[in-house]
């Protein structure tokens, strides 16, 4: 089997299902309680927080543990008392379906119009910092720049970014910004809101007075001690992964190439995360070409994970002005550290056999 839709999901970093294991057989105590057993937990928790706030240059005490990049997203969008929000067309679902956002449009390459962007005062712009489907980045820092300009607040959606490209958060000048683990090598149903000191924010979950009284609810703390490992695993590794990822890709692209068959890459080639590419094969259906390739043993996507069982054109793709007769041909491949040039290759000849060339 060759997995490639590592934007989907990605597998368990090995070390960090280890360090997980402990916290889920041997102390699997409540970090909250006083007593002793819970003094290694509550010490996962802090020594955890440190490891993730030092991968993307923040203070620990700005990192809130949440369930994920979708509660994240949700939470910065709805309770930090924006009077508007303001979005790209390409965000992710978590993001445009918690709002009613003034939409800022994006050039063909994916890339937002930042002449476009207009806040006004008291509002939250929210701007992915890598597109799930195309891997184009974003210009976060200089759109961050204007928002504050015009006296508004700014928050990134970066999990499909962490982990894979390097993310400063004061280099970035953003005031939120979400992550989910299992787009890094760590365990699903983990994330994190960054949230920087002095922004106010509501809690979304109410109850106990857990993370800083922000967040309710008991800490999963073998999730969150694996979401850190794995973070600090793929950060320490960030320029072989890149130098490989890159690799691996024009392995695919050249393959694919050299097979005539007639596609277009969508979003940026210059601006984008390594290894994920959305391809467009003329007059083919890229939920057939799917099912095909499933069949021999290969998992790719036709776009967002989150809607997979919807076989329309994504929205993305439509942002992007893609032409119809490339449109419905669209898949996307994410290739991941633990792919090999073998697997690029297979899915590459795989694509030859199940899309008619065009005539």
């Amino acid at each position: 089997m060759i997995y490639a839709d590592n934007a989907a999901a990605t597998r368990l970093d090995p070390e960090a299902f280890e360090a997980m294991k402990y916290f889920l057989v041997e102390n699997y105590a409540n970090p909250s309680q006083p007593y002793s057993f819970s003094r290694e937990a509550k010490l996962a928790l802090k020594r955890s927080r440190e490891i993730i706030a030092e991968c993307i240059n923040a203070e620990p005490e700005e990192i809130i543990f949440t369930s994920g990049g979708s509660e994240s997203d949700n939470w910065a969008v709805k309770c930090c008392d924006a009077e508007k929000v303001y979005t790209s067309a390409i965000e992710h679902k978590a993001v445009l379906n918690s709002c009613d956002a003034v939409s800022i449009p994006v050039d063909s390459e994916g890339i937002v119009k930042v002449s476009e962007l207009k806040p006004c005062k008291n509002s939250l712009v929210s701007v992915m910092l890598a597109n799930n489907e195309t891997g184009t980045i974003q210009p976060v820092k200089t759109l961050a720049e204007i928002s504050h300009s015009h006296g508004a607040i700014f928050h990134t959606d970066a999990v499909q970014a962490i982990g894979h490209i390097e993310v400063d958060v004061k280099a970035l000048g953003v005031d939120m910004l979400s992550a989910s683990a299992h787009k890094f090598n760590g365990p699903r149903g983990t994330g994190f809101l960054y949230v920087k000191q002095g922004m106010k924010i509501h809690s979304l979950i109410n109850g106990g007075s857990q993370e800083f009284g922000l967040r309710a609810g008991t800490e999963n703390v073998a999730g969150i001690v694996g979401m850190a490992k794995a973070l600090e695993n793929n950060c320490k590794s960030l320029s072989h992964n890149h130098k490989f990822l890159l690799g691996l890709e024009q392995i695919l692209l050249d393959r694919l190439t050299s097979h005539e068959l007639d596609f277009r890459i969508n979003g940026s080639m210059k601006q984008k995360l390594p290894g994920l590419l959305s391809l467009s094969f003329r007059n083919s259906n890229g939920e057939r070409i799917l099912h095909r390739l499933d069949l021999m043993g290969i998992s790719i996507s036709t776009g967002s994970a989150c809607d997979g069982m919807n076989t329309q054109i994504s929205h993305v793709i439509k942002a992007l002005k893609v032409p119809q007769d490339y449109a419905k041909g669209t898949i996307r491949i994410s290739l991941g550290k633990y792919n090999s040039e073998n697997d690029a290759l297979t899915i590459a000849d795989a694509l030859a056999k199940v899309i008619i060339p065009t005539q």
